[in-house]
């Protein structure tokens, strides 16, 4: 009785109904038109990338800055990208070269990022911590903020990903570590009830 009954069950559908269902997410009109994409551009990056590069600035400030920076040329590439893919004419209708120029300059452009972010973000997680003297005792200290840094390593999503952050978090408890005892002493010497 039950294997005819679960054999009721199973219902096959055609190759339209399927091919219906899987293009259903994915319609044109749902993808940004040719207004929309001509007032997107990558142009714009040289004054963050050379706020991001300025030596002068807390590291994490740099950080942030590339993160934001990089996060917005995936972003909008990923609208060209997502747009031409649904709406192909969008590439080959009359003066649409501008829209493929666009295109490839945000590709370009998040490449490029892409490299310069991910170079200064290695080193920080090669030297995530530095060595300063306080009280007259040597102590690590976090060279910046290691949420910022796992952020930035979330964000820019290497192959090694998980690596660097066991780097971070390895960091992380060498600088906790050494302020614990720091801290102990400056109590002043006395000991707490047993």
């Amino acid at each position: 009785m039950l294997l005819l009954s679960s054999s009721g069950c199973v219902k096959e559908i055609t190759s339209d109904e399927r091919l219906e269902r899987d293009t259903r997410s994915v319609a044109v009109k749902d993808a940004p038109g040719v207004t929309e994409l001509s007032k997107l551009t990558c142009d714009d990056t040289s004054a963050p990338l050379n706020k991001a590069r300025d030596v002068n600035r807390p590291e994490s400030d740099r950080l942030v800055d590339y993160v934001n920076l990089y996060s917005s040329l995936k972003d909008r590439t990923h609208t060209f990208e997502d747009a031409m893919a649904r709406n192909p004419d969008l590439s080959y209708r009359e003066g649409s070269q501008n829209l493929v120029n666009a295109k490839d300059t945000c590709i370009q452009q998040t490449a490029d990022v892409r490299v310069e972010f991910e170079t200064y973000l290695r080193e920080l997680v090669d030297v995530p911590t530095v060595q300063e003297i306080k009280g007259g005792n040597t102590v690590t200290v976090a060279r910046l903020d290691f949420g910022t840094l796992k952020k930035a390593i979330e964000t820019l999503d290497p192959d090694d990903r998980e690596s660097l952050l066991q780097r971070v978090n390895a960091a992380e408890k060498r600088v906790s570590t050494t302020v614990a005892p720091a801290e102990d002493t400056s109590t002043g010497g006395k000991r707490r009830g047993k």
